[in-house]
């Protein structure tokens, strides 16, 4: 039962019949219009967009009068009858969609200014990408800023809700590390009381452990890589979850992962198709994400890339423009296993050949590229040793790692997702910098 009081939001009003019901409204001025007699304000309120009617003969005539001196962002609150539009209708199929798009209105009893906003600085007209950046604590009001990040927190939540019914328990990994975990070229150096500590690349190694206490573990926070790179998929900070399981082989993370990124699309389709329309999605794309996935081993991605003419060495990593090639030939995400063991960390375990690893990226379709890399883990302690001896690891500082190979050892696996990508290919986004509230990019940390 909805309770009718000034706490009602345009999300209950979406989600729950409250057509010819009474209710009072607070929220910012999105946009302003007149129809002879009849006024139109969009209001928006953090839960969605509105469209008020303010008819002459229903108002006071001060507030007939105030209509057209709104400001955009002028803090207003509103009391009105719920009614239904057609016009409005939620329709994913609407080649005009815009924000107020969601079946109903407010017929405006009444209206108070309770903060006049003067001189917002983005406005309806283009802005550069520099000034937005700058302005990134205003720019997020915006519509397309608004369901971006709306389809964000589904993405996260979805994760969590996935990875709760598959039975793992969330195990937090610290962000202050002792050592590397992706390599050392790209940690963030800080001073520990006159030691030195990092800022965590991922907290893969710390989930090992969890795996091997609790079976099912994953850590979901930010990591940090100090990467020297502009590209439209680089962040200096950005979110990643990363499950790990014991007794589990390539295989299974495979299952795993084509499972919850099929899971994570769905619930975006159910719960913000609104959001996708404002973005002008095409949501039929979202739809064909079912697994099976595509698969296919690295020395056939590299046939690939061979075969639309570029000239791709064997033995290299593939980068930004390699995985954009690979996976706009896929309609749906594609999965590359068994790298070369030279390309790729020590801890992945060695096939049978001992020169691949048995470990699996996975391609977003429509250009994104990675979105997942995981693997199986190498599990056995005089391997492992040397993997490190012969990449010149401090021994020392990975004592408590090869400790778990030495006290009940099993097979185990995992991988981590990429927050910001995911959500970037979701969204159909230009660059990962939209899929957070606040980027941190080379040279750009502010606000």
């Amino acid at each position: 039962m909805i309770e009718i009081t000034n706490r009602i939001t345009i999300d209950l009003i979406r989600k729950n019949n409250l057509v010819n019901k009474e209710i009072t409204l607070k929220g910012w001025v999105w946009n302003v219009r007149s129809s002879g007699k009849i006024k139109f304000v969009i209001l928006r309120d953090g839960t969605g967009f509105i469209q008020l009617v303010i008819e002459k003969n229903n108002v006071d005539e001060s507030i007939f009068e105030m209509i057209e001196k709104l400001t955009q962002e002028t803090v207003i609150e509103v009391k009105g009858i719920v009614v239904e539009n057609s016009r409005l209708k939620f329709d994913k199929n609407k080649s005009n969609f815009n924000v107020a798009f969601i079946g109903y209105e407010i017929i405006v009893k009444d209206l108070k200014v309770l903060y006049k906003t003067q001189d917002y600085p983005i406005t309806p007209k283009e802005h550069g990408i520099d000034f937005l950046l700058d302005n990134r604590h205003l720019w997020i009001r915006s519509s397309k800023q608004f369901a971006i990040l709306r389809i964000r927190n589904t993405v996260k939540n979805s994760i969590r809700e996935f990875l709760n019914k598959e039975g793992f328990i969330e195990f937090d990994s610290p962000i202050l590390t002792p050592s590397a975990c992706e390599g050392t070229t790209t940690l963030f150096e800080i001073d520990y009381f006159g030691d030195k500590m990092y800022l965590s690349q991922s907290g893969q190694l710390y989930v090992e452990a969890g795996a091997l206490a609790f079976n099912k573990v994953y850590c979901f926070g930010p990591t940090f890589r100090a990467e020297k790179s502009k590209t439209r998929r680089h962040l200096m900070e950005f979110w990643m979850v990363e499950p790990e399981i014991a007794f589990a082989t390539l295989e299974d993370i495979i299952y795993l992962a084509q499972n919850m990124i099929s899971y994570i699309v769905s619930k975006v389709l159910e719960n913000n198709l609104y959001e996708l329309l404002i973005l002008e999605r095409d949501i039929l794309k979202l739809e064909n994400i079912r697994p099976p996935f595509y698969r296919i081993t690295y020395k056939e991605a590299v046939e690939l890339l061979n075969s639309k003419g570029i000239n791709f060495e064997f033995g290299q990593d593939f980068g930004a423009p390699e995985e954009t090639a690979i996976s706009e030939s896929f309609d749906k995400p594609v999965i590359i296993t068994n790298y070369p063991k030279s390309i790729k960390p020590f801890y992945m375990k060695l096939d049978d050949s001992k020169e691949f690893v048995l470990n699996m990226d996975i391609l977003a379709p429509e250009g994104y590229g990675e979105i997942v890399g995981g693997s199986q883990r190498e599990d056995d302690y005089e391997t492992l040793l040397k993997r490190m001896q012969e990449e010149n690891i401090p021994i020392k500082d990975y004592q408590w790692y090869l400790d778990l190979r030495k006290y009940g050892t099993v097979k185990h696996a995992g991988f981590g997702l990429g927050i910001e990508r995911t959500v970037a290919w979701i969204c159909k986004l230009d660059h990962v910098r939209q899929a957070i509230p606040f980027p941190r990019m080379l040279y750009r940390y502010y606000p």
